[in-house]
């Protein structure tokens, strides 16, 4: 079951985001979210239209949120989004069912591209989101710094005004 976040899912959403804050370099974020901050996160999200969803099996399995890619009104269209499933949770459709519910909160919404940030090196990820109909749009060298080193930054798009079976918008130039 997909649905919005609310306050009682923070601890849940903590236990799956802060191992990978802590473990792994899929994120650059470089410390543990503290539950308050969490808390915060979702409430200024869903204030501002924009998503905060969890899927929901017996327990919160995974979530998602998007926010605006860049700051400033000329951007206001473009908005990147996150999704981070539990341990165990990968492989059963959770990041698919989150991100075609972004997608749709995204379009509903007015907006035009949903972009995905990733680590170079999480190439689950970026055969996910090719999957998903996203095309690479840029390769950004070292552009995270984690645990004494840098990574790629991997930016993955597509146009939500363009259906799943045409082709995704594809820039005149992709590097990497």
């Amino acid at each position: 079951m997909l649905r919005a976040a609310t306050l009682a899912d923070v601890p849940q959403i903590a236990a799956i985001w802060n191992p990978i804050v802590r473990d792994t370099a899929i994120t650059f974020w470089p410390t543990e979210r503290s539950e308050p901050e969490i808390a915060a996160l979702i409430a200024d999200r869903q204030a501002g239209g924009h998503a905060f969803l969890v899927a929901e099996t017996d327990r919160i399995a995974g979530f998602g949120t998007y926010t605006q890619f860049r700051g400033g009104a000329g951007y206001a269209h473009s908005q990147e989004h996150t999704i981070y499933l539990a341990p165990g949770q990968r492989g059963l459709g959770l990041g698919r069912s989150l991100l075609c519910g972004l997608e749709d909160h995204a379009r509903a919404r007015g907006h035009r591209l949903l972009i995905g940030g990733i680590t170079g090196s999480n190439l689950g990820s970026i055969a996910f989101h090719a999957a998903m109909g996203y095309a690479q749009w840029g390769r950004i060298p070292g552009a995270g710094w984690k645990f004494g080193q840098y990574h790629d930054l991997v930016l993955m798009g597509r146009d939500l005004s363009v259906t799943r079976d045409t082709p995704p918008l594809s820039p005149g130039v992709i590097s990497g």
